[in-house]
Parts: structure tokens; sequence; C-alpha cells
């Protein structure tokens, strides 16, 4: 439980709360005293659409509603939640029953998605919708950020360049990233000439650069 949580960037205060949402439907049924994720699987979808679409809301103010819907179903989707989870190491922690676990249940997409979901409400359940939403970000910024460049993210850098073109000059990006490997930020500082004309943060090396380019253009 203690890597699970460093690995998340969480830890939790009510520890029965990740208990339960780490337990599956089929240990309950070999366990009838206990209680399943299946209703904190419910909220969590909730609290993962709503942090992704805020994110979306005020970080790519350029995307229309159609296009912000097509990034959200892909950063939410079954198949996305568990290649979280995966990296997150879940599956050796989901309890289910023996047959369950015999059959590989540890490594269906199903039950992985389904329990990411339901720790996603844990950590609302344990700290509010703010927390919840800095965990989310934490490991699902940069999937929004790599599915919303297809839709037509502005490309800031390449805008700036052109910019500078006309006069022979180049744009100087400095790239320092700081705190943990699951919740690193990056700042950038753009200069020309040796002039800083430009700072940007993000948690991408890439994104910082975007940010940095932007406020050079006064956007």
């Amino acid at each position: 439980m203690e890597k699970f949580s460093a690995l998340l960037g969480y830890e939790f205060r009510n520890e029965s709360l990740l208990e339960k949402a780490v337990t599956h439907r089929s240990w309950t049924a070999e366990n009838p005293n206990g209680e399943n994720n299946e209703r904190m699987e419910f909220l969590g979808d909730a609290v993962l659409q709503f942090a992704v679409t805020q994110y979306l809301y005020e970080d790519y103010p350029q995307l229309s509603e159609g296009q912000m819907a097509k990034v959200r179903a892909s950063c939410v989707s079954g198949a996305q939640l568990a290649e979280v989870a995966n990296e997150l190491g879940l599956g050796r922690l989901v309890r289910m029953g023996s047959g369950e676990a015999a059959s590989g249940g540890r490594k269906k997409h199903s039950i992985l998605a389904d329990s990411m979901e339901a720790v996603l409400a844990a950590v609302y359940l344990d700290s509010g919708i703010e927390q919840a939403r800095t965990v989310v970000l934490a490991h699902w910024a940069k999937i929004v950020d790599a599915k919303a460049e297809s839709p037509g993210r502005r490309d800031y850098k390449t805008r700036y360049q052109e910019v500078l073109a006309a006069s022979g000059l180049r744009p100087e990006y400095d790239v320092v990233g700081s705190g943990p490997d699951h919740q690193k930020r990056f700042v950038a500082t753009l200069e020309v000439e040796g002039e800083v004309v430009g700072v940007g943060e993000g948690r991408s090396k890439k994104e910082a650069q975007q940010a940095a380019a932007r406020a050079a253009l006064g956007e």
C-alpha cells in the first residue's frame, strides 16, 4: 500500500477507503461481510471526467465543444484507465476471489480500469475534489496534452519562431525541472539574443516551452 501511495502521489488519511477501492466483487462473493468497489467506480468516473474536462476547458480555449468531447473520451476510456493502473502497479493490490485471480484477473483491463476509478473516488472521499483533481492531473495531464495536439492545439513555438525569422533571430529555451517524477514541473525561459522574452511552466518540457512562447507572443 505504501509503495502504491507513493506512486499515486497521495497518502490516505483513511486507509479503509483505499482498501475498499481495491476490493473486487469476486472477493465479496467469497467474503459476504465485506464491501466491494462498484459504487466507488461510479463516483470515480465522475471525478475523472470532471478533472479532465476542467483541464481541457482552462488550458485549451481554442478547442471546440466537439473537439474537447473527443479528447476527453479517449483520455477516460477503459484502456487508458488500465494503462495508468498498470503504471502504478494497481493490479497487485486488488483483492479478488480465488477463481478470478486464477483466471488472470489481475491483468484484466476491465478490473484494472474499474479499480483505478474507485481509487480516484477514494481520494475524493478522503480529501475532496481539489486534491482528487491534483492526483488526476499528475497522471492524466500528459495524456490529455498528447491527445489534444491533434484537434488543433496552437503551436506557439512555431508561431514565435516564424515571427523571429523575418529578422534572422533565433529563440533559445532553457528548461529546468523540479519535484518528484510523478509530479514533476518544468519552467522554461525563452531568450532572444540574451534577453528574456517569455517564461512558462508546464508538466512536461514541451508544455513549458509552449507556455514560454505563448508569453512571448503576449497571448
